[in-house]
């Protein structure tokens, strides 16, 4: 697949943390109940921290105990990839920024959460970066 922003990766490991550019560009994981975003109930919008490109928006953020952030639908349908991944020995939905290709976590169905999509888009704190809302009217 062909992204708006690549760059080589020699770039990436220069522009991301070491912890960044492991879950970003080589589809890690961060720990449980650590991130960053976890328990964040600022408004505002979530970007890529890599690209900046805008993913979800703080309204579809959700409470679903599970260590990550969790949202029920994306900003955009086009600000995010699904992608099969078969990795670890179990068949999941890997979610990625459209405009850069990074991996931000997962999206699952039908876990009976009391959201308008019935989906949680379980997502790494560190592949965002809370935009705050202005109090700006």
């Amino acid at each position: 697949m062909s992204y708006d922003v690549e760059k080589p990766d020699e770039q990436w490991r220069t522009e991301l943390s070491p912890a960044e550019y492991a879950v970003l560009r080589q589809a890690g994981t961060e720990p449980a109940f650590v991130g960053e975003y976890t328990d964040t109930k600022t408004a505002g919008v979530y970007s890529c921290r890599a690209c900046g490109a805008e993913l979800f928006r703080s309204d579809t953020k959700f409470e679903s105990h599970c260590g990550w952030p969790s949202f029920y639908d994306a900003r955009n349908s086009d600000a995010v990839e699904l992608v099969s991944d078969t990795s670890l020995g179990m068949i999941r939905t890997e979610v990625r920024c459209t405009r850069c290709g990074s991996h931000l976590g997962h999206v699952f169905d039908g876990e009976g959460y009391p959201t308008p999509t019935d989906q949680r888009y379980c997502i790494n704190s560190i592949s965002l970066r809370l935009i705050p809302d202005s109090d700006e009217g």
